[in-house]
C-alpha cells in the first residue's frame, strides 16, 4: 500500500472555486462537500467570533457524516467593526463598494479541522487592505460584470477588484478565502502535509 492509500481522507466543507484551487495547491487529494448550516451572525457576536464560528460549525456539519478530516473555512470583510458578508442584490453591492473606496479595512479568514466529531485545530488570520478612491463608473461596471455576488464584502482581490488595492498587510491568500500558511500548518498538526522544516 503506497502512502497515499494510508493517508486520511480530506474534505474541504466548502463550493467555492477559489479555496479549491487555493487548496489544491498541497497537492492533496481531497473532495468537496459544500457544508449546509444557518449562517446568520448571533447579536452582539464580534467579527472575530463570528467567523471563527462559521469555520468550526462547518466542519463538523461535514465531519459529522464522514470519514476523515474536514476542513471548514469562512471569510468575512470588517468596516467600522461591522461584518460585509455577500451582497443580496445591485443595490447592496454597490452600497457596500461605496463604503470601502478610499479606506482600509480588515479580511478576517478563518480556517477549522475536523475529525472524529471534534476540532482538531483552528486558526483566523486578519489581513488589512485599502482601497483606492472608486469612481462610481467604476462600481457600476464592476457590479455588472456579476463579480461581487458571491463574495464578501463585494469583491474578489483575485479578479477586477485587485485593481483597486494600494496596499495590503497580511496573508494574500486569506483574502482570497483559505489563508495557506495557516492551513499548512493545521494540516501537517494532523499528519496530512509535510511539517516545515
Amino acid at each position: 500500500m503506497s502512502d497515499r492509500d494510508r493517508r486520511p481522507r480530506l474534505i474541504l466543507a466548502s463550493a467555492s472555486p477559489r479555496r479549491r484551487e487555493l487548496l489544491a495547491l498541497f497537492r492533496l487529494p481531497f473532495d468537496i462537500v459544500p457544508a449546509q448550516i444557518d449562517e446568520a451572525i448571533h447579536s452582539g457576536e464580534s467579527a472575530p467570533d463570528y467567523v471563527a464560528r462559521m469555520a468550526r460549525q462547518k466542519a463538523l456539519a461535514v465531519g459529522g457524516n464522514a470519514d476523515g478530516f474536514v476542513l471548514g473555512t469562512d471569510t468575512v470583510v470588517v468596516l467600522d467593526g461591522q461584518c460585509l458578508g455577500k451582497p443580496a442584490d445591485e443595490r447592496e453591492a454597490g452600497a457596500m463598494l461605496k463604503r470601502l473606496s478610499g479606506r482600509a479595512h480588515r479580511v478576517l479568514s478563518s480556517v477549522a479541522l475536523a475529525a472524529d466529531g471534534r476540532i482538531h485545530g483552528h486558526h483566523t488570520s486578519a489581513t488589512s487592505v485599502e482601497f483606492d478612491d472608486l469612481p462610481p463608473w467604476w462600481i457600476d461596471g464592476y457590479i455588472r460584470s456579476g463579480e461581487p455576488f458571491d463574495k464578501a464584502g463585494a469583491y474578489g482581490i483575485q479578479g477586477a477588484a485587485g485593481i483597486w488595492v494600494k496596499s495590503i498587510a497580511g496573508s494574500y491568500s486569506s483574502v482570497v478565502g483559505l489563508p495557506l500558511n495557516a492551513t499548512a500548518r493545521l494540516l501537517a498538526a494532523a499528519g496530512l502535509f509535510p511539517a516545515a522544516a
